[in-house]
């Protein structure tokens, strides 16, 4: 069934109006209007949408780092600020991409609007556009957040592609975020890639068995080898959306576009990393990865989007908290 626009913004407004009065009014749609001479919002619009239009992968990235920057310390664009020991030198962190163009909007924003926008909410920004140029739809978001000046190594402590389905819920829910909303958000590996070193486990030997992991499609684990050998040194990519086997079951392989073929995919066992494919089949999720399979792309966009803005709603600053950088890489001089 097709998500009416009316349905989608009474949605977004009960969301919206829900984090509004959990900060005060300080994160709110619209922070800018009148702080500054320009629209904030189309500076970062017109920079990200020609930009994933030319290089694809930038969305998988910005999303990456929002949810990398979200869940360490909330939404305060820690992980963008350099230092020997900072979140960026993390091992989780150390394949991040995306600082160019953070970079580059946030020097366009300061042209125009010196010392108002931060980099947090460039972020947020940033990665909206990104998810509506690659087919994903546009949605709002809140702003008025505020930069941190913490950015530590050691307090980088996030869920990986090997992480169960139980222990992945607790860290989401110990930041507020439901248990269907997580499903909703790993939707997100439908764009992307991941590296063979993150799978061989599964494709030779699943928890030491020596075996292909069993809840793995066999077609699938047959094409994965070849991406994948054995004995390879290569840690080739490989594209967490691979489309399927039958065109009349999953359709074609659209790891550009932001839909909701990820779940149409892990319900027949084709899930690439671990965690994905767990999500179908664990008691706490497969319901609602069944329900998101089986209802129209819209619909999952609506449910994603939504997930979106309360992920950008994490342990956020505002008011005189922290600060607003001039250069999203360091903190500001004192």
């Amino acid at each position: 069934m097709k998500v009416s626009a009316a349905a989608v913004a009474l949605a977004f407004a009960l969301v919206l109006a829900n984090f509004a009065d959990q900060s005060n009014g300080e994160l709110q749609e619209g922070f800018y209007k009148g702080k500054c001479n320009v629209d904030v919002e189309k500076i970062v619009s017109d920079i990200i949408t020609p930009l994933v239009g030319q290089k694809p992968s930038i969305t998988p990235a910005l999303l990456r780092m929002q949810f990398h920057d979200c869940f360490v310390n909330g939404c305060d664009a820690s992980i963008l600020l350099d230092g020997s020991s900072s979140e960026k030198t993390a091992i989780p962190n150390r394949s991040v991409r995306g600082y160019d163009v953070i970079d580059l909007v946030k020097a366009a924003i300061e042209k125009s609007c010196p010392g108002v926008v931060s980099c947090a909410d460039v972020i947020v920004m940033a990665t909206r556009d990104a998810v509506a140029a690659s087919k994903g739809g546009w949605y709002s978001v809140q702003t008025g957040r505020r930069d941190g000046s913490v950015s530590l190594a050691e307090n980088v402590n996030l869920p990986g592609p090997s992480v169960s389905v139980e222990n992945s819920a607790a860290i989401f829910n110990s930041k507020g975020i439901s248990t269907e909303d997580m499903v909703h958000l790993l939707g997100a590996h439908t764009v992307g890639v991941t590296h063979c070193s993150f799978i061989k486990n599964r494709l030779y030997n699943f928890n030491n068995t020596g075996r292909t992991d069993r809840t793995m499609q066999t077609e699938l684990a047959v094409s994965l080898k070849l991406k994948c050998p054995h004995t390879s040194t290569i840690d080739n990519r490989v594209d967490l959306d691979q489309g399927g086997s039958s065109l009349a079951i999953v359709g074609e392989p659209t790891s550009e576009i932001v839909d909701n073929s990820f779940y149409k995919q892990i319900v027949i066992r084709r899930g690439v990393l671990r965690i994905d494919q767990a999500l179908a089949l664990n008691k706490l999720t497969k319901d609602t990865v069944n329900k998101v399979a089986i209802s129209s792309n819209d619909d999952f966009l609506t449910k994603f989007q939504l997930a979106m803005v309360k992920l950008g709603a994490v342990e956020v600053l505002t008011g005189t908290q922290g600060e607003i950088r001039k250069s999203c890489r360091a903190i500001n001089k004192s």
